[in-house]
């Protein structure tokens, strides 16, 4: 069974998230977990957003938890952001396009 893990998250530093994410992903070639990941941001909240992580099981999301980088990915992300990180784990029960 699929799963996402949904961040939600506030920030001023919106070019700096996006270059730690993408950092994040070339130090994690071959090794990361992810399917997919979205990120979005709020039409009526300015510097509010979430991102959308997909994984092949709960399993393989906490794989990708344990990877050095991810830490380090953790720990940078909440220097970036205006208040805590929120996250939100959810089992995917219907995928349909």
């Amino acid at each position: 069974m699929s799963f996402v893990q949904i961040l939600e998250f506030s920030t001023k530093r919106a070019a700096e998230v996006e270059s730690l994410m993408n950092e994040w992903r070339t130090q994690t070639e071959g090794k990361r977990h992810v399917k997919r990941e979205v990120v979005a941001k709020h039409r009526d909240r300015p510097d509010h957003y979430v991102a959308l992580v997909e994984f092949s099981s709960y399993e393989e999301a906490q794989r990708n938890s344990k990877l050095p980088e991810t830490d380090r990915f953790n720990a940078h992300m909440v220097k970036l952001c205006e208040g805590p990180i929120k996250f939100s784990d959810y089992d995917v029960i219907r995928d349909k396009s």
